[in-house]
């Protein structure tokens, strides 16, 4: 009995010791459960909740993507439809609204969709990753040579209208036109290529290739270059404007005393006066009137520049600093400075079609007939 009984006795502590087992088990479950509760809750309340001032800027860059769509959208149409419009400089005109429409349709939702996701992460795939900086590369690359395309245009037929025929300005426009897409699909493609890596599935990151000799080369020939291009246009713009309105100055004719001019009509017969005045006068408006052509054309290019280069600068200065010097920007920064950058798209068709009225004019025919 006492053998028999003796292994109940143990029985009984082990039950006992299984029982505070299971207990403490429960415990450490239910401890394990609220602390995971309380990571989870916390994640969540970092995640899903938007404040006022983020739903506020959220809201803008969905209208600013929409807005740049559609405003470049309206200059194609309106070029396709008006057949004085099938000429240059409004093939250039047209090639710089492809490729901000472009920017618009493919390359500002996937990066609205990435602003929205938790710490700015990619979690669409390395496919859409590539075809996504491709398309970023193509088509602000593009964008911005094609503004350089214009100024070009616009400096040549300010200082050489005698030798920049309409068969040579058309042929030019299209080669420029063939260098800006042929050049910026180069840039795109070259991380396809080997030229670094875009997309990190470890981090969940997709960006442009920050090797580099790639960096040196894909903001030198995106936008350095372009810079001095456009820099150096605008100055030569100046110069030669400034230079006329001088020469008109130093030839202007001194206007007579109202006594010499009464002396001189008593003096000569009124036809020859009236005759003389109105050679006089028709030359003043000539010339006034060239000036003032020179002068809006000379203003349109400052103005497109000067956003040009506040809206591009700072992405570029941060892209060419921050893989040389491992310098650690912010995400927030590097956000303002791309969407920077891409609101260029919206301005460029506000600004050269405020500076020409017959846009004005076609955009009211076209949806005069539309109705």
């Amino acid at each position: 009995m006492a053998e028999t009984l003796s292994p109940c006795t143990p029985r009984g502590q082990c039950q006992a010791n299984m029982g505070a087992n299971t207990s403490s088990a429960n415990m450490d479950a239910n401890a394990s459960s609220a602390a995971s509760a309380l990571v989870g809750g916390s994640a969540w309340r970092g995640r899903e909740p938007f404040s006022i001032f983020t739903i506020l800027v959220l809201t803008l860059l969905v209208l600013l993507t929409v807005a740049t769509f559609l405003w470049n959208l309206l200059v194609l149409a309106t070029i396709l439809r008006v057949k004085a419009f099938h000429r240059v400089p409004h093939n250039l005109v047209a090639s710089t609204a492809v490729s901000d429409v472009l920017v618009a349709a493919l390359v500002m939702p996937l990066s609205l969709v990435k602003e929205l996701s938790a710490g700015r992460r990619w979690r669409l795939g390395r496919e859409l990753c590539l075809v996504w900086v491709c398309f970023d590369v193509l088509c602000c690359t593009a964008s911005i040579w094609n503004v350089t395309a214009i100024a070009l245009d616009r400096y040549w037929s300010i200082t050489r209208h005698l030798e920049y025929t309409l068969l040579t300005r058309r042929r030019i426009s299209n080669v420029m036109i063939a260098l800006t897409w042929a050049l910026s699909a180069a840039i795109s493609l070259a991380p396809l290529f080997g030229s670094g890596e875009t997309y990190s599935p470890e981090q969940e990151r997709c960006q442009v290739s920050q090797e580099p000799s790639y960096t040196i080369v894909s903001t030198g020939g995106a936008f350095y270059l372009p810079l001095c291009v456009v820099l150096f246009v605008y100055w030569k713009i100046y110069k030669a404007a400034k230079f006329r309105v001088g020469g008109r100055r130093r030839n202007a004719v001194v206007p007579l005393p109202e006594a010499a001019q009464v002396k001189e009509a008593s003096r000569e017969p009124q036809m020859v006066f009236t005759a003389r005045h109105a050679a006089i006068t028709f030359q003043a408006d000539g010339e006034t009137w060239r000036e003032q052509k020179e002068k809006k054309a000379a203003l349109m290019v400052g103005i497109l520049i000067g956003v040009f280069v506040l809206c591009w600068i700072p992405f570029f200065l941060t892209e060419l600093i921050s893989p040389l010097c491992s310098c650690n920007i912010p995400p927030v920064w590097k956000s303002i400075f791309l969407w920077l950058g891409y609101s260029n798209s919206f301005f460029n068709p506000l600004i050269y079609t405020a500076f020409n009225k017959n846009y004005n004019n076609a955009f009211k025919n076209l949806f005069v007939k539309q109705r």
